[in-house]
């Protein structure tokens, strides 16, 4: 697979609480430089990222983020003010304590609740696979597609287990026609983000596919 195919795919990310804006400046040039298809970066910073690539590529943010037990007033709270700052693209995590309580009907309508304020901007559901059974993954599948979002996607990198090839397999079976995968968590190689990108993902979050290449 060409590398420009691969790089168009990432969602070149910096998550790390510990993080500094000189960090997120050197993230910001490089996924300018090699094309990424978006910075993934923490909340605080959204506003200054936003002034600093001036347009030149799309500014992700993760809301509810690492746990996803936040209330859904408060995620909505998170996404409107993501979007003040001049987020183009949310990714949040479910609750997965409202789903493994059987509550799906509260995970369907925070869903939609927050694709609702981010109108024509892209959402990306975090629905945490190493937390899940198969048959949760199915009726996650079901869920992110019946609420409108944009994506589904694997994993925040901060649990027990990050994106994994059965998953993908697995989430391509049953997710519906108009709804992408984006693989996240452990993705540190060439040869595993293309056959994510063969197995159906769409984009991936990953740090260190633009730094090997760098090496290079």
């Amino acid at each position: 697979m060409d590398i420009t195919n691969i790089l168009s795919t990432i969602d070149h990310t910096l998550l790390s609480p510990a993080c500094t804006w000189e960090e997120v400046q050197v993230l910001c040039d490089d996924a300018i430089d090699y094309n990424a298809a978006s910075i993934c970066i923490p909340p605080c910073f959204v506003k200054q990222a936003c002034e600093y690539v001036n347009g030149k590529i799309p500014v992700c943010t993760v809301i509810g983020f690492p746990n996803g037990y936040a209330t859904t007033d408060t995620k909505i709270f998170e996404t409107q003010n993501a979007i003040e700052n001049g987020a183009d693209e949310i990714d949040m995590v479910i609750n997965i304590g409202a789903l493994k309580s059987g509550n799906t009907a509260y995970v369907e309508n925070e869903i939609r609740s927050i694709k609702a304020v981010c109108h024509d901007r892209v959402l990306k559901v975090i629905i945490e696979t190493c937390l899940l059974t198969d048959d949760e993954k199915i009726a996650m599948c079901e869920i992110v597609t019946r609420a409108g979002a944009d994506y589904i996607k694997t994993s925040t990198g901060f649990s027990s287990g990050g994106a994994a090839f059965d998953d993908i397999a697995l989430i391509s079976q049953h997710i519906g026609p108009n709804v992408k995968i984006k693989a996240s968590g452990g993705i540190s190689s060439l040869e595993q983000a293309e056959k994510y990108i063969a197995l159906g993902c769409s984009r991936l979050g990953t740090s260190k596919i633009i730094k090997i290449i760098k090496a290079e």
